[in-house]
């Protein structure tokens, strides 16, 4: 097991391994009631570990929720509320969010408006959620303005990432998280890069330790960015906010398509977009606007988007976290490995990196 410690309002580990479901009944041991927040699809794994944590005295109270981004809105969180109103939850107690980064983001959105924050611990299952969602301590849920608008800054006590919980998950879920892997690799650790495309078969394996390795380097990165500036104030390497590479676009893409587009490729679209902006702006080249490509088509994740759809998304766009005030905000690339701000692109060289797309 490799534990990587996360300093944020409180330092906090993520455990990466195999077979370690049971850091869970450890790490909740000072609480007389947990709530596991949960997905219809995993509703046994949660009985499971309610199971196991009621044989140590934990009082366990069940909340399924709707898959995905469905369970990310205003109305499934005033369930969840209540629920932990009926059990009568207190500030010593504590919620689990077990299942994929949407389920996590809610989990932990949960327990920073419940009694004003109580504690709570992720387990992501899916590869996505492992790499990005569970490690940073964002949470929130979406609205109709956008994605991830209401949210608070709320860090778990723990996150438990049991690499054999994607023995299960099909391909195409594995695919969506190498997406987040990627953008790592192209802001912050190009080797991530050439692992990818060097053992790209291997990649697609969760027996193989290569997925493991790319889990472990993904996170420290992570991990790195988010002790430095946890409430995403900026700085002279940008700070957290580098970690929304081609999330602007992307997220604009998931809200057209009505979240029927799995986060990964729609920050797959989103990645492939500001490469394209850098490229025509004059700050990427063409060798490494190439490299976007080839790495994100390795994987299997779409690299064009259709035409015909950008007034929505530019709407979408000026309401996004980043922008500021009247202007967009993107983090682009000067080079694999250079990430930087461009901020308030003249329109015509944004619709020209949509054109590309198409």
């Amino acid at each position: 097991m490799l534990s990587i410690t996360v300093n944020a309002e409180h330092s906090y580990d993520v455990h990466i391994g195999r077979g370690l479901l049971g850091e869970i009944n450890e790490a909740v041991s000072t609480a007389t009631r947990v709530g596991i927040i949960y997905p219809i699809a995993l509703r046994v794994s949660a009985e499971s570990l309610q199971v196991e944590l009621e044989g140590s005295g934990r009082r366990v109270v069940l909340i399924e929720v709707p898959e995905a981004e469905e369970s990310k809105t205003a109305a499934v969180l005033e369930y969840c509320w209540d629920a932990l109103g009926a059990s009568e939850f207190t500030r010593s107690d504590m919620i689990i969010g077990l299942g994929g980064g949407a389920t996590t983001d809610l989990a932990g959105f949960v327990a920073a408006t419940w009694l004003r924050g109580i504690a709570w611990i992720a387990v992501p299952t899916t590869l996505l959620g492992m790499v990005d969602a569970a490690v940073g301590g964002k949470t929130g849920i979406n609205t109709d303005a956008g994605k991830n608008l209401v949210g608070a800054f709320h860090s778990p006590s723990l996150v438990v990432i049991d690499v054999n919980a994607l023995s299960s998950l099909p391909e195409n879920d594995l695919r969506a998280g190498l997406a987040e892997v990627a953008k790592v690799g192209l802001t912050s650790d190009p080797s991530i890069l050439e692992t990818i495309l060097s053992q790209r078969e291997n990649c697609f394996d969760p027996e193989q330790e290569i997925v493991t390795s790319l889990i472990e380097r993904a996170i420290a990165v992570k991990a790195a960015v988010v002790s430095r500036d946890f409430t995403e104030q900026g700085g002279p390497d940008l700070g957290r906010e580098v970690l929304n590479y081609g999330h602007t676009f992307g997220h604009a893409v998931e809200k057209f398509e009505n979240y029927r587009w799995r986060h990964g490729a729609a920050v797959s679209v989103g990645i492939m977009f500001v490469a394209e902006l850098a490229n025509i702006a004059g700050r990427l080249s063409d060798a490494d606007l190439q490299v976007h490509r080839d790495v994100l088509e390795v994987i299997g994740l779409p690299t064009t988007y259709p035409a015909g759809r950008w007034e929505p998304l530019l709407s979408t766009m000026k309401v996004d976290k980043k922008a500021r005030g009247d202007l967009l905000r993107f983090v682009v690339l000067d080079g694999i490995g250079k990430p930087a701000i461009l901020e308030g692109p003249d329109p015509s060289l944004l619709f020209s990196a949509y054109s590309n797309l198409s």
